[in-house]
């Protein structure tokens, strides 16, 4: 569901690695615009594959088990709504809604109709295992509180950025733009499920601070490139959270990717980058790549495929169970068990970061669950 320029670059290889599996189709919406339906074919034409212009076509095939949905934000909920009455099973990338009544929409017609879903997320990476049994192990006694960095290390800086308090939207609707993200939803929705995961915590309240640091484009948006979340959780556990986009030099690899956790017997940190090999020799330093104007920030990798990645930090972790989240989803629905991070979590996730912009724009505590109205 939907090529080029959306995550399904990488979701679509992780499937194709899986013996289990087998492409079929790219298909979207018939009501798209002219954009979405070239890079839609131009991914079908590169990975082999026939493009299905309307999805209810597709849905209608009983050789399609499995739909990865990566439209755009603003009609993500409606699209995953459509798979699952169709019955059929559903990846979802992350934030999988981009409204509270959407994330809704999207548990119910999973539940109704007892398909398995699974969001984006990164429990099954080394680093995020190792907090998780630390926390069980009891190794840092009753936990008292947690805190995860998740910051990308692209796009290209200003320095005309004024400092002034940004003006929080409580309720944003758009969140799709070629240039730029609402950040403290698309990066700080990595953060949320951690923090949910490991803890096997509800979130209670939120408070919440957006802002405009680094982005011309961010601004120009009116969209934040950084954000910080507090929270309170069940058991009186407090969660942090740092969120955004701080550009290409910033970091020596993708950026920043940590999470602290706090216990009555001491602290641990636990690092998508440590333990590592730092790699120095006498080639030239890394640059950033040129400005693609259809992708300046460089959020998909079809775009900068040719660019010279950085090599200066290599993370050297033991091998999980699965090279990628797919895996896990795919053996869930072989044993017939709901995933671990499934629509009802990614929903909580994405009431999480929408009672998040209420208390930015209020500056105040928001407690959930927000009401439905």
């Amino acid at each position: 569901m939907s090529g080029l320029m959306t995550h399904q670059e990488n979701y679509a290889e992780f499937f194709a690695s899986d013996p289990r599996c087998r492409l079929v189709a790219v298909t979207d919406e018939l009501d798209i615009s002219d954009r979405r339906v070239e890079l839609n074919k131009r991914f079908a034409d590169e990975m082999n594959l026939p493009y299905i212009p309307n999805i209810d076509d597709a849905l209608e095939r009983d050789d399609i088990d499995i739909v990865s949905v990566c439209a755009e934000h603003e009609r993500r909920g409606r699209v995953a709504v459509k798979c699952a009455k169709a019955n059929k099973h559903i990846y979802l990338d992350k934030p999988m809604a981009c409204s509270i009544h959407d994330a809704d929409a999207v548990v119910s017609a999973v539940e109704s109709s007892g398909v398995n879903s699974q969001v984006f997320s990164f429990v099954h990476q080394a680093w995020v295992q190792s907090a998780k049994q630390a926390i069980e192990s009891n190794s840092v006694g009753e936990l008292l509180a947690i805190h995860c960095d998740v910051m990308f290390a692209k796009g290209y800086p200003s320095e005309n950025i004024p400092r002034k308090p940004r003006e929080q939207d409580p309720y944003p609707k758009r969140f799709t733009f070629i240039d730029s993200k609402r950040e403290l939803r698309a990066t700080g929705v990595y953060s949320v499920g951690l923090i949910r995961w490991l803890t096997d915590a509800e979130v209670r309240s939120v408070f919440c601070v957006t802002e405009n640091y680094f982005f011309e484009e961010h601004l120009k948006n009116n969209v934040e490139d950084f954000g910080l979340l507090a929270m309170t959780l069940d058991n009186d556990i407090i969660a942090t959270v740092s969120a955004g986009r701080i550009g290409y030099t910033s970091h020596p690899s993708h950026g920043p990717m940590r999470v602290h956790i706090v216990g009555t017997k001491g602290i641990m940190l636990f690092d998508a980058y440590n333990p590592r090999v730092e790699v120095y020799t006498n080639e030239p330093h890394w640059i950033p790549p040129q400005i693609n104007l259809n992708d300046p920030m460089g959020f998909w990798n079809s775009t900068y495929k040719n660019t010279k990645s950085k090599n200066t930090w290599i993370p050297s972790h033991p091998k999980t169970k699965h090279p990628n989240d797919v895996g896990y989803f795919v053996d869930c629905i072989d044993s017939n068990i709901e995933s671990e991070v499934s629509a009802r979590d990614g929903a909580a996730q994405v009431e999480v970061l929408m009672a998040g912009y209420i208390s930015a724009s209020k500056r105040e505590i928001i407690y959930l669950p927000i009401p439905r109205i």
